[in-house]
């Protein structure tokens, strides 16, 4: 069944972790198996897999912070260095579009087009195709830069990531929007742009539902009812976002599938597929119906098999997850929706004609 996955770090695993995607997931894992870092040679996703597991789209991310935290993949110490860096994950995307990889989907047309020909043909000699995203706004220097990122094709923003971000308060932060924040909402809502809703902290998730008039989502969230801690949604944020005709896509990261994690203590062996169904049924059952939950897998963001359900050893085996909806009474049309049609409603609003 085609997949839309709501987020992947494509670009931070080339250009920060090195990684070569054209490549299948086994030849990098061999290629990084004297690395010392426990985090690789443990990756899912790679460009061969992607096609394998029928991901017909995905948003694909930029991801820079401009803060000092000291994870030397993504923290500078200024938004000009983050901006240069995202340029860098920028031009990598248009290189493997150059190279027939990917197919940037800017407008509904191009993405009606693209899940037309790939239905078409099974995706036989379709490129994979990305609606770009930003994790985190940092890298938008002001707010006057916002028109120019949208003529690149960046359709999807996120304000922050992990502690205060340049625009907002996120994950392990407590407070709102920064000063620059509202202007910069007001700037994306101008566009046009999707606002992502990942990763705020809750006072600034509250403002900027209250600021932003435009389209929302939530690229990759999970339900605090079943795994607390501020990275998850609480069912009032989640209905705030189905009031907003918004979309969840439900991440695989087990510290949140797990109450109980531990970072490089708890072994992924607790955890399966069974566990992100049941993030989905959670917010199907909010809902009322299943229009509102879908993928965001964050494979690969930072983490690997390592920090995934264990019955997930590539992106390929996120097409276990229909049988499981299956047993669970959904639909195939629920199941349509929620492996690709949910995403597909919202962007088809959402976007440009």
């Amino acid at each position: 069944m085609i997949l839309f996955d709501s987020h992947l770090d494509l670009s931070l695993n080339g250009l920060n972790w090195n990684r070569d995607l054209t490549r299948s997931t086994e030849e990098i894992r061999r290629s990084e198996s004297e690395m010392t870092n426990f985090r690789r040679g443990h990756n899912t996703v790679a460009i061969p897999e992607m096609r394998r597991g029928e991901v017909a789209v995905c948003l694909a991310t930029v991801l820079t912070h401009a803060n000092s935290q000291g994870e030397a993949t993504i923290d500078f110490r200024n938004q000009e260095i983050a901006w240069a860096m995202a340029q860098g994950q920028l031009a990598y995307y248009r290189i493997l579009e150059e190279q027939g990889y990917f197919r940037q989907l800017r407008n509904w047309n191009q993405v009606e087009d693209h899940i037309r020909r790939w239905k078409g043909s099974g995706g036989e000699g379709c490129s994979l195709g990305y609606i770009l995203a930003m994790e985190g706004a940092d890298p938008i220097l002001s707010p006057a830069r916002v028109p120019w990122w949208w003529d690149q094709g960046l359709r999807v923003v996120g304000l922050c990531h992990f502690g205060l971000g340049v625009y907002s308060h996120g994950t392990r932060s407590e407070g709102g929007l920064t000063s620059r924040g509202p202007d910069l909402l007001k700037a994306l809502d101008e566009v046009g742009m999707v606002l992502d809703l990942t990763h705020l902290a809750d006072q600034a998730f509250w403002e900027a539902m209250d600021l932003y008039q435009g389209a929302v989502l939530a690229s990759h969230n999970n339900c605090r009812t079943l795994v607390p801690g501020c990275r998850q949604f609480s069912d009032e944020q989640i209905r705030a976002i189905l009031q907003r005709d918004g979309v969840i896509g439900v991440a695989l990261d087990i510290w949140m599938l797990y109450p109980e994690f531990k970072e490089g203590i708890t072994p992924n062996t607790v955890v399966s597929l069974e566990d992100v169904a049941n993030h989905i049924d959670h917010i199907c059952q909010l809902a009322g119906n299943a229009q509102h939950a879908a993928i965001g897998s964050d494979l690969d963001g930072e983490f690997g098999t390592e920090q995934t359900p264990h019955d997930v050893d590539t992106i390929f085996d996120l097409q276990k997850l229909p049988p499981i909806l299956s047993r669970r009474g959904y639909s195939h049309s629920d199941i349509e929706g929620i492996m690709h049609g949910n995403w597909l409603r919202l962007f088809q609003r959402a976007l440009p004609a």
